[in-house]
């Protein structure tokens, strides 16, 4: 259970006793409770998005589709079905994918003469398509994405918008360039793009290099953003990937350049999925649940009534006014003239992370002053009605700012440098993302991703994709030369 609305707790305090200990169940009672998703459907997972969690996917995407648009990039649409001609061209793609997608075999009750696959990633449909369109030099750039769902077998353990069998709101972005430069400076421009959009979002990241190990199946390099739980785990939020002329060379995808030579095109791609909003809501909240930016709220402002026998229509008919003059102001707000009890409702919009609460009563007619709570503190701010609209427009950016600047605090708490091979195991087990010296070499880190959950993130890069020096001249596994600053964490 979450915290009841009867608890109530000291003003300007956050209680993060369950979000940090019980961060599982935890997680599990927000997306139930708040009406975000649902993970009850009879299908080993697949959920279902409720209302409320819709709109805070639409309005976290639509934040990214109008960073891509504004770059160059137009939103399309693919089949879900892939044949399995067409799967197969890639084969180091495939063999990344084959032991997880999901197979049709059957068209109602015939037999399919050549199965398809449900779309695991969109690679292989998507350059069968550049073949076609991709003639000349004038044909390129091409730079697309789309917003979809896709499918994969999950054998191990499934949780909701972490690791599912049907990723929702997957997002994935592709695109084919004339030449190797520009397809880097591309590659560097989604790094940009992702690192912003984060930020806007108030998660807080690191960006690695993956390892060669661990690199998206068919590329030359893979760049990852990494988060971090309540529960000491990191979560990659964001992939991209540099995939040279690979795909290109497999489908054939060539054009005639200026110079009238026939030649491959160049290729990268970039995705996220639910996981950003599994970010926000972990990162965030506390233990009452949801604590939403403003800029990403559905909901931005409720207004509470607090009735006393005798005051009942004026305290109504004050938040009827008080409400009309913030809607047209343009804020998201309602007035909630339910007949729950003032502590129900608090709890209710406490719970779905609306970022200020206004309270209206008797005493607060009488002074012409609105009280107002911030949910992400819960201090309490009295100010006066007639200013209230510029008033809550501070606000807002008071708790957009100081949210985002806390989540990065705590980030940056949860960073921690190893100087030696038993430091490192020390600190992955007080839920550190642990950064020390590395040469690169997979064999040095052997013993240390043989620990439950343990997993080499990859060397830190900056967002122009330059190495991150190490701390120390000598790997602290081997005591080669170093080459890397390496994160290592407990990962999903």
């Amino acid at each position: 259970m979450l915290i009841a609305s009867e608890k109530r707790i000291k003003v300007g305090t956050r209680p993060r006793e369950r979000w940090r200990k019980e961060f599982g169940e935890w997680y599990n009672d927000v997306l139930i409770k708040a009406e975000i998703y649902d993970h009850r459907y009879p299908a080993k997972g697949m959920g279902v998005w409720r209302g409320y969690g819709k709109k805070i996917a639409n309005r976290v995407y639509g934040i990214l589709k109008k960073m891509l648009n504004e770059n160059g990039y137009e939103e399309v649409q693919f089949p879900a079905l892939i044949p399995e001609k067409i799967f197969r061209i890639e084969s180091e793609h495939v063999r990344g994918f084959e032991a997880e997608v999901f197979w049709v075999t059957r068209g109602g009750l015939t037999e399919l003469e050549e199965k398809y696959v449900l779309r695991p990633t969109s690679e292989t449909p998507m350059y069968y398509m550049f073949r076609i369109w991709i003639n000349s030099y004038r044909d390129l750039p091409v730079k697309i994405y789309q917003i979809v769902n896709v499918w994969r077998y999950e054998t191990k353990w499934t949780r909701p918008l972490f690791r599912e069998r049907e990723i929702s709101v997957f997002f994935e972005a592709h695109g084919a360039f004339a030449s190797k430069e520009e397809n880097e400076n591309e590659v560097k421009l989604a790094t940009k793009i992702y690192a912003t959009f984060f930020r806007k979002l108030g998660i807080p990241f690191i960006i690695t290099e993956r390892p060669e190990w661990d690199k998206f199946p068919g590329a030359e390099k893979t760049y990852a953003f990494d988060t971090l739980m309540p529960n000491g785990r990191a979560l990659q939020i964001g992939t991209v990937h540099n995939l040279g002329q690979r795909f290109a060379k497999a489908f054939g995808i060539k054009f005639q350049d200026k110079d009238l030579k026939i030649k491959y095109v160049w290729q990268n791609c970039f995705g996220v999925s639910g996981r950003v909003v599994t970010s926000i809501i972990a990162i965030h909240g506390d233990d009452h649940g949801l604590a939403l930016l403003p800029s990403i709220a559905p909901i931005q402002i409720v207004i509470v009534p607090i009735p006393y026998k005798g005051f009942e229509q004026a305290v109504i008919q004050k938040c009827r006014e008080v409400y009309e003059r913030l809607k047209n102001a343009g804020f998201s707000v309602v007035l909630d003239e339910s007949d729950e009890t003032p502590g129900e409702k608090f709890y209710k919009w406490e719970l779905r992370g609306v970022p200020l609460r206004i309270e209206i009563g008797p005493t607060d007619i009488k002074e012409k002053e609105i009280t107002i709570t911030r949910r992400d503190t819960f201090e309490r701010i009295r100010v006066n009605e007639e200013k209230i609209v510029d008033a809550i427009r501070e606000l807002m950016n008071k708790v957009e700012e100081e949210m985002k600047k806390a989540a990065w605090d705590w980030f940056n708490s949860k960073l921690e440098i190893a100087n030696s091979k038993e430091e490192v195991g020390k600190l992955l087990e007080e839920g550190y993302i642990v950064l020390t010296s590395w040469c690169g070499d997979e064999k040095c880190v052997e013993d240390i991703t043989e620990l439950p959950g343990v997993k080499i993130l990859g060397a830190l890069v900056d967002e122009n994709l330059e190495y991150i020096k190490p701390k120390h001249g000598k790997c602290i596994f081997c005591e080669r030369k170093a080459k890397y600053l390496v994160a290592i964490a407990k990962s999903y």
